[in-house]
């Protein structure tokens, strides 16, 4: 979808793993920036995301302020 400014992504889902989606989804559209988001907080989660090529990572629970600051550096 065109539209699509911005991916909050979730790591860990039931089908596939977040990274995995953001693999796939950077190959069609490498420009759009994803924004990792998980509960599982652990040490190399953050390095993981970006190394699947995710643009920035938040760990829940996520503080509105930091999340609406993430979105707007990418959305400017």
């Amino acid at each position: 979808n065109s539209e699509i400014d911005v991916i909050l992504m979730d790591i860990k889902m039931p089908v596939m793993d977040g990274y995995t989606a953001t693999r796939e989804i950077k190959k069609r559209f490498p420009n759009i920036p994803i924004i990792a988001q998980t509960a599982y907080a652990m040490a190399d989660e953050k390095s993981k995301s970006i190394e699947a090529g995710c643009n920035a990572y938040l760990a829940k629970p996520i503080r509105p302020k930091h999340l609406i600051q993430i979105i707007t550096e990418f959305l400017q």
